[in-house]
């Protein structure tokens, strides 16, 4: 349109006032500029949207919105107060509701990109492989300088893990050293828990965020995602088509989703890891079998460990459980070793095949965390360099434990407490196999541990993995 009037206005004017076709161009986009200028000093920036608004009332009025204020949009604020029945309304309502703008441009919630480095305002474009869609997250939660930070707090480098030998030795923990190791995953237990009973319909993954960090600090830990590579946030949420390493954001969770919560605690030195996947609301019944096979599939390998056994079995039982369901097995990522460094020798690939080296001993402590699909085990990453999906959209389910390996099988570091919130079989829908008793953990005084004794491996000992799940690109791929 600025072309066709800037032509129009050398035909009309006079011959003394005809200037070039540049120069009037250049007049009418300074003109347009100051419009929109002007357009910002009375109204904040904000405009009506054309998109419509259905099933909110007007926040002026109360009768049924049909646009919304595209300010409240861009900052991610919900519909709730930002919606309204016509511009009159909204202009009559606007100086009142532009304070909302103020109180939130200071949060900065923006769409998270380069691996956690990185943030945008428009959501990065990208093929999609499910419904879900990232929304905008917030800014990164801050620990007191009085709790014990890892090395990759400040430049999110965790420069001692990489140059550790433990990558390539598996280390052997007793005494002092192992009791630090319980009482870390004891508080992540706790921790877990907490996040646990945060989830339902409605409430955002960045408020279990919230939760989970509030609780880690309380308990004068550290969350290990925090910054560990530049990942923004203290937890790992991860919804339906996510397999893992999913980012707290603002989408509301909503009935019929899964989510996986994955929790890693440092305490005094050494670190503590798990995870669980919960049903928000009622799921429909094949997410209810995804999630119990991946339980069951956990189970069932923790119940094969004992000093002489190969790494490499593991993937084993948990691939002809999860397979004789109809489910998959993810080959991408895998359990690893864990104590005074975050991840560490051995990998624990979960898949069929795979070739993993070394036999397991007493005193060793790892993973393991299988994440199994209801489609292809095959996985791709979102834009933000972290969350991975599967490569069909459908969903994926993953649990988690921490062990040590004892002289006769393992010991839980990482079991549910007789507190911890039911998981949905324990309210009478019920896993499809039993596994053998394993060993609880032991009591630690320092933190008010359970005593010691047996927790049996089903329904009340279940669990799940974490922010940092090592990725198996050592270890060698064949096909399942």
């Amino acid at each position: 349109s600025l072309p066709r009037f800037s032509a129009r206005c050398r035909r009309t004017a006079p011959r003394e006032l005809r200037v070039s076709r540049t120069v009037l161009w250049l007049l009418c986009q300074w003109a347009a500029c100051l419009w929109g200028l002007l357009i910002e000093v009375l109204w904040g920036g904000a405009a009506m949207g054309a998109a419509p608004v259905c099933g909110v009332e007007c926040a002026r009025c109360g009768k049924a919105a049909t646009l919304q204020c595209p300010k409240c949009v861009e900052q991610g604020l919900p519909k709730t107060n930002s919606a309204f029945c016509s511009q009159d309304c909204f202009k009559q309502a606007w100086a009142e509701h532009k304070r909302c703008h103020v109180k939130a441009a200071g949060a900065d919630w923006m769409y998270c990109t380069k691996r956690g480095r990185g943030r945008s305002k428009t959501m990065p474009s990208f093929d999609w492989t499910g419904d879900l869609r990232p929304h905008r997250i917030g800014p990164t939660r801050q620990v007191p300088a009085s709790i014990p930070h890892p090395d990759w707090a400040t430049d999110g480098e965790p420069t001692e893990e990489v140059h550790s030998r433990m990558q390539n030795s598996v280390p052997i923990y007793s005494g002092k050293t192992l009791d630090g190791i319980r009482a870390a995953c004891l508080v992540a237990r706790r921790i877990l828990d907490a996040g646990h009973a945060a989830v339902r319909p409605g409430v955002t993954t960045d408020e279990i965020d919230r939760v989970v960090h509030e609780a880690t600090v309380a308990a004068g830990a550290y969350p290990s995602p925090l910054n560990y590579w530049n990942f923004p946030k203290s937890v790992c949420t991860s919804v339906n088509e996510v397999i893992c390493h999913g980012i707290p954001d603002q989408r509301p969770l909503q009935e019929g989703d899964i989510v996986n919560v994955d929790v890693s605690a440092y305490y005094k030195g050494y670190h503590g890891d798990l995870n669980e996947t919960y049903l928000v609301g009622n799921a429909d019944e094949g997410s209810r079998k995804l999630v119990s096979t991946a339980y069951e599939c956990m189970m069932q390998a923790l119940a094969a460990i004992k000093p002489g056994v190969r790494y490499r079995e593991m993937g084993a039982i948990i691939s002809k459980h999860a397979e004789g369901a109809g489910l998959s097995v993810v080959k991408t990522y895998c359990g690893h070793g864990i104590g005074s460094l975050f991840h560490c020798a051995p990998n624990i690939p979960h898949y069929r095949g795979n070739k993993a080296v070394g036999v397991m001993k007493p005193g060793q402590v790892f993973t393991v965390e299988p994440m199994i699909n209801q489609g292809s085990w095959k996985d791709v990453t979102w834009p933000d360099g972290w969350t991975s999906a599967t490569t069909d959209g459908r969903r994926s389910a993953q649990f988690e434990h921490t062990i040590v390996v004892t002289e006769t099988g393992c010991e839980i570091l990482t079991a549910r407490l007789p507190e911890s919130p039911l998981l949905h079989w324990e309210a009478g829908w019920k896993p499809r196999t039993a596994v053998s008793a394993m060993v609880a953990p032991k009591a630690d005084s320092s933190t008010g541990g359970e005593s010691n004794g047996t927790a049996k491996a089903s329904a009340n000992a279940a669990d799940g993995m974490t922010a940092g799940d090592a990725p198996a690109s050592s270890i060698p791929k064949t096909a399942s």
